[in-house]
């Protein structure tokens, strides 16, 4: 199965990218996904649910701790994995 996981995380900074924001697209990044697009306002990244899930877990425990007062997200089920 592959999902695609939208997320932003607050609070937002137009200045510069906040530390919690800077370590959830780490996060992403480096998670070895198939499709990454990261922007001011909002992130997406795609791949088989196993990576995809525990990107999630990583990217909520890490912004979080990384000074994150919220993060919303949305993952969505997109296909079948391979396909």
């Amino acid at each position: 199965m592959r999902l695609r996981v939208e997320f932003t995380t607050e609070p937002f900074d137009l200045e510069h990218a906040p530390p919690h924001a800077v370590v959830a697209r780490e996060v992403v990044q480096g998670a070895g996904l198939d499709s990454v697009d990261v922007g001011p306002f909002g992130n997406t990244a795609e791949g088989g649910a196993d990576a995809v899930l525990a990107a999630v877990d990583e990217l909520l425990r890490r912004s979080i701790r990384a000074g994150a007062t919220r993060v919303s997200l949305q993952v969505n089920v997109v296909g079948e994995a391979g396909a």
